[in-house]
């Protein structure tokens, strides 16, 4: 089975961006004048209103009886807001035309729908897009700021989204490990990364594509959802199950499990209840084949070691040839990268219907680690091809944004570690000046 590297940009539904510093440009330019028209109605300054976007039809329901609606027609007002939100993908109430005005008033003094703040929006040089979201804060403490990437691909737009805002896994190859854990994200700030990229993609009804942009050229914009992104899902269980349900849902946003991935460093005990209760496609964070090594590279296998990983993967509900289970394996120069180490992976992986995604270490500030020679990636491919299994290697996308796996960290999180560096770069400098 041959290698599958894919080097070609797709093509964009209205032409390649020719210029992509002015498109970030008339990007920043939509950013604002977008929060300066979505503002919550009758919002008194530093009131945050309950968020409808990410409850269950159940708690819509509830949350229309707080506000007056008779239960008689709670079935009915919760499809008809169903379909604004999340097949019409509105953020405003005033915009649904056909609940009356009287309850448009209500629900726009008790709720929002708006979507999460966007601080920047870069679009790299093959298409990728991050943006860096900004949300309230909960109860004490500041608002945070976590980053979602969309990446298009021939046939099928992928967008990266984040479950939590840092990371306590401290995984040593990756951006995020570097940032400690603020908070979960809760279930609406998950959707509402989903109906963000949709907003700006034009992936909805009356939403307008940006000029030049890189996406599929058919179908749909965001094809795929992978929680790939800031954070490790399992630890943030029920917002990330709440939010996929309602991301999966057939009479809204409409995307198959199959085209959910939820990818975990390995919390072992969690694994098998998210098959069964999440049934999204499973991918896991694995990097190495001896226990030694991923304590180094993943932490957590000190608590979850790979006996007990590999055990919990061959009991995951719905597993089969056609639900396969997909293994990342980032390629680390001189670590993890030897044939050796590729048939060790094959061996370990026995009996477990998989694929392997092969990984180039992306490089970020402070990285400990370099990414494998491309030939030795090659060679490293090939043994597991050989061995049945279907290892595509992941061309780096984004890396000029900082986009790409294992680079994401917040902006805010990236200059205060920038400013404290350039303070102690001054002190050393003051001391060393007498």
């Amino acid at each position: 089975m041959a290698v599958s590297i894919d080097l070609k940009a797709p093509q964009a539904r209205t032409g390649l961006a020719e210029n992509v510093q002015a498109e970030n440009l008339l990007a920043e330019r939509a950013i604002a004048s977008k929060a300066a028209s979505s503002a919550v109605p009758g919002a008194a300054p530093g009131e945050e209103k309950p968020s409808l976007i990410g409850l269950s039809r159940e708690e819509l329901g509830e949350a229309l009886v707080s506000v007056g609606v008779e239960r008689r027609q709670i079935k009915m007002r919760v499809a008809q807001l169903w379909q604004w939100l999340y097949v019409r993908g509105v953020a405003d109430f005033s915009q649904m035309a056909n609940v009356s005005k009287d309850l448009r008033e209500k629900l726009a003094a008790a709720f929002t729908i708006a979507r999460p703040e966007i601080v920047t929006e870069q679009v790299s040089v093959d298409g990728t897009r991050k943006w860096v979201l900004r949300f309230p804060a909960k109860g004490a403490g500041r608002p945070v700021e976590i980053e979602t990437v969309y990446i298009p691909e021939e046939g099928r737009g992928t967008l990266c989204v984040s479950s939590q805002v840092g990371c306590t896994l401290t995984c040593t190859f990756c951006h995020t490990g570097t940032q400690r854990l603020v908070r979960n994200l809760t279930a609406d700030e998950i959707v509402g990364q989903v109906l963000l990229a949709r907003d700006r993609l034009g992936d909805f009804p009356e939403a307008a594509t940006p000029a030049g942009a890189i996406v599929p050229s058919e179908g749909r914009l965001v094809s795929n959802v992978v929680m790939m992104g800031m954070g490790e899902p399992l630890y943030n269980f029920d917002a990330v199950k709440a939010a996929l349900a309602v991301v999966s849902d057939g009479e809204g946003l409409a995307l198959s499990k199959r085209r959910i991935t939820l990818s975990t460093s390995g919390v072992v005990p969690m694994i098998e209840k998210a098959g069964a209760e999440m049934g999204v496609m499973l991918a896991i964070s694995l990097h190495a084949v001896r226990d030694e090594l991923r304590d180094e590279l993943v932490p957590i296998n000190k608590k979850y070691p790979l006996k007990d990983l590999l055990a919990a993967c061959r009991a995951y509900p719905g597993l089969s040839n056609a639900r396969r289970i997909t293994f990342e394996y980032v390629m680390l120069k001189g670590v993890n990268d030897s044939l050796a180490d590729a048939k060790a992976l094959v061996q370990i992986l026995k009996g477990i219907p998989a694929k392997i995604n092969l990984i180039p270490f992306n490089p970020w500030p402070g990285s400990a680690y370099d990414c494998s020679d491309w030939d030795q990636i090659e060679r490293f491919a090939d043994a597991v091809n050989q061995a049945g299994y279907a290892s595509p290697i992941r061309t780096p996308r984004g890396r000029d944004i900082f986009a790409a796996c294992g680079q994401l960290k917040s902006e805010s999180e990236r200059m205060r570690k920038k400013d404290r560096d350039s303070l102690e770069a001054a002190r050393v400098t003051e001391l060393a000046a007498g």
